[in-house]
C-alpha cells in the first residue's frame, strides 16, 4: 500500500500542471473552486489508481479522469442554483485577470458541445489523435473529422 502512496504521488507530481489546466479550463458555479475541482479530480484519480491498467499512458488515463470529473461537476454545477450576485461578482474577477484573446478563446470553446469541446482542450494540451481516441472512446479517424470539424465551425463562426 505504501507503494501505491508514492507511485501515485510521483504520478500526481510529473502531471500536475495538466490537472491544473484541465480544472481550469472548464467554468462551475461559485461554489467550487479550481482548487476544490483540483482535489476531487486527485480523489478520483486515486479511487481509480488501483484499476489503472498502463494500456494507455499516464498522461492519457490522467486527462481522461480530469475531464470526465469536471464534466460531472459542470453538470452538477449547472443544476445547482447559484446565488447570482457571487457569481456575477466572480465571473468579473475571472474576466478581469484573463488577457482578453484568452477569455474570447475559452468562451468559444465553452459553445462547443461534448465530445467536441474535450477533443479541441486535449488537441491544444498536445495529445495525439490516438490519445484523444483512448480518451474519448472514439476511433482516431473519427476523432480527426470532429477536431476538423470543431475547429472549422470555431473558425467561422469567430474569424480567423
Amino acid at each position: 500500500m505504501e507503494q501505491d502512496e508514492r507511485t501515485f504521488k510521483d504520478i500526481v507530481h510529473r502531471h500536475r500542471d495538466l490537472i491544473w489546466s484541465v480544472c481550469k479550463s472548464y467554468r462551475l458555479s461559485a461554489a467550487w473552486t479550481t482548487e476544490d475541482a483540483f482535489h476531487e479530480v486527485l480523489c478520483n484519480l486515486w479511487r481509480g489508481f488501483g484499476s489503472f491498467d498502463k494500456r494507455s499512458s499516464e498522461r492519457t488515463w490522467i486527462f481522461r479522469v480530469a475531464t470526465n470529473t469536471m464534466i460531472s461537476l459542470a453538470r452538477k454545477s449547472s443544476n445547482r442554483p447559484a446565488n447570482i450576485g457571487e457569481l456575477s461578482i466572480v465571473r468579473q474577477h475571472e474576466a478581469s485577470c484573463m488577457d482578453v484573446d484568452y477569455r474570447d478563446l475559452v468562451e468559444m470553446i465553452e459553445a462547443t458541445q461534448e465530445p467536441d469541446r474535450t477533443i479541441i482542450k486535449a488537441h491544444a494540451q498536445g495529445f495525439s489523435y490516438a490519445e484523444i481516441a483512448k480518451i474519448t472512446g472514439l476511433t482516431v479517424a473519427a476523432v480527426s473529422v470532429r477536431l476538423s470539424r470543431a475547429l472549422r465551425k470555431l473558425r467561422k463562426k469567430y474569424g480567423g
